[in-house]
């Protein structure tokens, strides 16, 4: 059992949630996107605050490395990795798509499928099972009408996230259902845990995001 801070800017609303021993002690949240590198740091030494805890206590880092915007990825690992160097702690790094479907497992449908907006048609998406089990991998998709038609044929599926929205105005197949549901740092606690206990770190030298794709800048 331990304590973990566990850090998520990787979609549009960025949250930390402290736990202890598998339960959440405090949560925090900012939902303007454009406002995550001031509030994260603030916010951390509030809510250790809040609690009447200090950094230095605290027994691993957990982050959502990826896939999910950009900026936000690179802000939430570079703050998590300066903490774990700092303090000598361990630093979890979980899969964005896999901390959405973990927020999911209650849904009804046979397989979950998190989809993180990835501008235009394109999406960050994956398929899990309720196990969280891997169907297909996390992968950029452009959509159209056919993106899941192989596994819709045989099963439920359960689409969700910031993305979902563009797929559910292309998508017709009755066994594809459409939820809104909400993730945060609170749905990291499970696993973040279970990576604490199996002792599965991220190598802090080398962890860098999951972005994906190609990442580019413009040229000036």
């Amino acid at each position: 059992m331990a304590l973990i801070l566990n850090i998520d800017t990787a979609v549009d609303v960025a949250s930390l949630c402290l736990a202890k021993d598998g339960k959440a002690l405090s949560i925090s949240k900012n939902e303007s996107q454009k406002d995550h590198a001031s509030w994260l740091h603030l916010a951390i030494k509030e809510i250790f605050e809040k609690n009447n805890l200090q950094l230095i206590s605290v027994d691993a880092i957990a982050v959502t490395g990826g896939p999910g915007s950009y900026t936000g990825l690179r802000i939430g690992m570079a703050t998590a990795k300066g903490i774990c160097f700092a303090l000598n702690k361990p630093l979890i790094s979980l899969n964005t798509l896999l901390v959405m479907a973990n927020a999911a497992i209650n849904e009804s449908a046979d397989l979950l499928c998190p989809m993180i907006d990835a501008r235009r048609m394109e999406v960050f998406t994956a398929i899990y099972t309720k196990e969280l089990e891997i169907v297909k991998d996390p992968a950029a998709i452009t959509l159209n009408e056919n993106s899941f038609a192989e596994y819709l044929s045989n099963n439920s599926i359960c689409f969700f996230g910031n993305g979902s929205n563009k797929f559910l105005t292309i998508e017709k197949n009755a066994q594809a259902f459409f939820s809104d549901i909400k993730t945060d740092a609170s749905s990291m606690i499970s696993l973040s845990e279970k990576s604490f206990a199996e002792k599965k770190f991220a190598d802090l030298a080398y962890a860098e995001p999951l972005y994906l794709k190609e990442f580019y800048t413009q040229a000036k």
